[in-house]
């Protein structure tokens, strides 16, 4: 029988956990170098993060594994009439998870292969998005107090000159 040390070393692996102002560092940098003028860009707040459960990550995860993926690629994207659960998500920025398998080259490189199911007659990608996101949706549905404002990050104060000021 195999080692589970060994399976976990051998695997593949591309991120790491980081800290608190590894964090802040980031979404502070993201806030004033791309939210700000994607909020002017669509008019309106435009989200800051996508919220699932662990279930249903967890229940992606299985899916992916059960046709063969080993990783997950994580995509930026944008809600359109069509594609938005609701008209709020119009226009706000999403991530889209797609199953992906790594594949080698002849020149010694990878490659990661979105991975494509049987739908009936055609073939799908293995992906999944509609994650709640914030802003709009930042304190959850049900709660009776859906007000866009994450009060788990209250942001940073960025000068916009002539616009004003704003907390994010």
């Amino acid at each position: 029988m195999e080692n589970t040390q060994t399976c976990v070393a051998t695997a593949q692996k591309a991120g790491k956990f980081v800290t608190s102002s590894h964090v802040e560092s980031l979404l502070s940098t993201y806030k004033k170098e791309r939210w700000v003028n994607n909020s002017k860009h669509i008019q309106k707040e435009d989200s800051l993060s996508v919220w699932y459960s662990v279930e249903e990550l967890e229940a992606f995860l299985a899916a992916a594994k059960a046709n063969g993926a080993d990783g997950v690629k994580m995509y930026f994207g944008v809600y359109t009439p069509e594609t938005a659960k609701e008209l709020r998500y119009e226009e706000r920025q999403t991530i889209v998870l797609v199953a992906s398998k790594t594949k080698a080259l002849e020149n010694g490189s990878t490659i990661d292969k979105s991975i494509y199911v049987q739908q009936g007659d055609r073939a799908e990608i293995l992906a999944y998005n509609a994650g709640r996101i914030c802003p709009p949706a930042c304190t959850g549905p049900g709660t009776g107090n859906d007000t866009g404002f994450d009060w788990d990050n209250m942001g940073i104060l960025i000068d916009r000159k002539d616009e004003g000021m704003i907390i994010i």
